[in-house]
């Protein structure tokens, strides 16, 4: 009995602390408080988590997060908010960015794989933290036994997670940037000053100094050579050309 009492008592707080999470879904479901929600400050870290955006529990089907992008994106269009059409637009975005990122198989399990990896490390907290109470000879009760504060601990260690993740792979791509330009302006500064190079620039000016002289050129060198004045040994610019 005791055991069915405990059971129950188990189903009621997990109905319970559901019952409290649409609760506050709901609360922030106008257009208005949508668009603050999703450009709220950090709002680049916290749109990160695609769930987090569409408030959507990690494990809905493809039917229930198809049905809540329609809801968010309604709710967020810029149609929809004459008056603030611009953060609508930005609103509008994130909540589409986040829906096609988990229709691609890849980058939803990614999400998923950091959302587990966030439970998994509350979890281990709070093995460790009954470890050390059980080794002071205390009761083995932490606080995130309670479901909220255990949903709570998850969602900052996901959120976390999510942002060192963020920042990684900005400076691993800053990295590869700056490795580029090196590799392009030695490739640059090579081409110009390296032996070959001078080798081809010195072959380029051998054989344009080789070259027999036009027809133009011959009559415009002996122009210019000339004094000006008119000589009995000396042909005309205009005999010479003709």
């Amino acid at each position: 009995m005791a055991a069915g009492g405990s059971g129950g008592d188990e189903a009621f707080q997990t109905f319970y602390t559901e019952v409290k999470q649409i609760e506050k879904r709901d609360s922030v479901l106008t257009s208005k408080q949508q668009i603050d929600r999703l450009l709220r400050p950090g709002a680049s870290y916290f749109n990160l988590n695609p769930f987090e955006v569409l408030q959507i529990d990690p494990d809905a089907t493809d039917e229930e997060l198809k049905k809540r992008f329609r809801q968010l994106s309604i709710l967020v269009h810029p149609d929809k908010n004459q008056d603030d059409v611009d953060r609508a637009q930005l609103a509008f975005e994130a909540v589409d960015k986040a829906y096609k990122m988990l229709l691609e198989p890849d980058h939803k399990k990614k999400a998923l794989d950091v959302i587990h990896a966030g439970k998994e490390y509350v979890e281990h907290t709070m093995s460790q933290k009954r470890k050390q109470l059980k080794k002071d000879g205390k009761p083995t009760v932490v606080e995130e036994d309670d479901p909220e504060v255990f949903r709570q601990a998850v969602y900052k260690q996901t959120m976390k997670l999510f942002a060192e993740l963020e920042i990684k792979r900005k400076e691993r791509e800053t990295k590869e940037m700056h490795e580029r330009r090196r590799v392009t302006d030695a490739w640059t500064a090579g081409g110009a000053s390296s032996p070959k190079a001078r080798l081809r620039r010195k072959r380029r000016t051998a054989r344009s100094s080789s070259r027999p002289k036009s027809r133009w050129s011959s009559a415009s060198e002996a122009l210019l050579s000339s004094d000006g004045l008119p000589s009995a040994n000396k042909r005309s610019f205009v005999d010479i050309m003709l």
